[in-house]
């Protein structure tokens, strides 16, 4: 394998590992906690909540440290904190010491988006395939949260889901330095290039580039409803939904008739068939532009998300499938468009806004969960979601056929 190969591989093994750390708790909080400790789910979302705000917030400072000191470097602090701080959170004795170790969980998983996206952005061409196959590494990690940690709990406790993913982030940011040292130290020692400002560019020029940011950011805000909704409830939902179907699997594997393995097996299918409709999107995003595939994806979500409500078993996890494959689609798309119109110098910053917005409304999402479910069920929360997607569906319907990049502004 060459370097520049082993360089995006450890990347993508960051974007695996970032989503997993995330949603490790969301799985062992509503197959293990609640029962060892007595806590309702509902409850046990509070303490997750503060983690999600940080890895919202701590992406914009992130991303400021990437472009002032070195983009590599800032990965290399990523892979060790996050695991050092998931070790913790699995010696944790109280839901206060969880909450405490999640919520510097978040602090460190903050520093992948902003700071990794850019890499992959600027290092390589075809930016559309690049970022969708980024995205499936993510999303397998959001599925394996779900699967490892069914696993380990079954097999070894719910501190060993915290405690192994930790050894291995700190192993992988072992290698990542080893690689990446000449570049960091370069990086230490190279001034940083200033970004020209938005007031520069053509008055035209820079309405539309408001438009289209405006319209970004409005869809990056709903999009993480839905995100955070469907990743982090989806294991609560099909132990609710799908009972019938885990059985008859349980049955036919070990004719045990039980146990949280196989919930986290139909969690995790759904999850990494639906990631390949990533590679399909980055596809069509290079081919045809931003407008056309995210109209698709986002009428997807409308659809599969309308007809949820009731269903259970075999076609609840056929249509959980359908809106996972419209709300995964999603993802390359809004970090395509900041690709293709940010410059390169303030990249990482403007990546670190996007997810501040993205990640503050993935915690803010976590409440509304709990909320919804107490109260309604998640039949209430499929509608809400359907709804959410409409949003997205008429903002994107507002953008323009190309998109404006500040680095080919016409001159004023």
């Amino acid at each position: 394998m060459t370097r520049d190969r082993l360089h995006f591989l450890l990347l993508n093994i960051g974007h695996f590992l970032d989503h997993l750390f995330m949603l490790i708790f969301a799985t062992v909080a509503a197959l293990a906690l609640t029962r060892e400790w007595g806590v309702s789910y509902a409850g046990l979302l509070t303490y997750a909540t503060p983690g999600f705000f940080a890895f919202g917030l701590f992406s914009l400072p992130a991303g400021w440290l990437a472009d002032r000191w070195s983009r590599d470097g800032m990965m290399v602090v990523f892979f060790l904190g996050i695991g050092v701080m998931s070790v913790a959170t699995g010696l944790a004795q109280t839901p206060l010491q969880v909450g405490a170790g999640l919520f510097f969980i978040g602090v460190f998983a903050a520093i992948y988006h902003p700071v990794g996206l850019a890499i992959v952005t600027m290092k390589w061409r075809n930016t559309g395939m690049r970022l969708a196959a980024n995205g499936v590494w993510g999303n397998l990690g959001v599925a394996s949260a779900a699967l490892i940690t069914g696993f380990l709990i079954d097999n070894g406790g719910w501190r060993l889901a915290f405690i192994l993913p930790g050894l291995v982030s700190c192993a992988v940011g072992l290698a990542y330095l080893a690689l990446q040292r000449g570049e960091i130290a370069g990086d230490h020692a190279a001034g940083k290039p200033a970004a020209a400002p938005v007031s520069a560019l053509p008055a035209e020029f820079r309405r539309l580039l408001i438009r289209v940011s405006a319209i970004v950011f409005l869809t990056t805000a709903v999009s993480s409803i839905i995100f955070q909704s469907t990743t982090f409830a989806l294991p609560k939902i099909f132990d609710e939904r799908l009972q019938g179907l885990s059985v008859q699997i349980a049955l036919w594997a070990d004719g045990s008739g039980d146990g949280a393995t196989f919930i986290g097996l139909l969690a995790f299918l759904v999850f990494a068939v639906a990631s390949v409709a990533q590679l399909i999107v980055g596809s069509m995003l290079d081919r045809f532009g931003a407008r056309p595939v995210f109209m698709t994806v986002a009428a997807m979500q409308v659809l599969f998300f309308a007809v949820m409500p009731g269903l259970e078993d075999g076609i609840a996890f056929a249509v959980a499938l359908g809106f996972m494959l419209g709300a995964f689609g999603q993802i390359p798309i809004n970090d395509y468009m900041i690709g293709k119109m940010a410059s390169g110098a303030a990249r990482a910053r403007i990546y670190g806004i996007r997810y501040v917005v993205a990640f503050s409304v993935l915690a803010l999402t976590l409440p509304l969960v709990a909320f919804v479910y107490d109260n309604w069920g998640f039949d209430m929360l499929f509608r809400i979601l359907a709804g959410a997607a409409l949003v997205i569906l008429g903002a994107v319907c507002l953008l323009p056929g190309k998109l404006p990049s500040a680095g080919t502004a016409p001159a004023g």
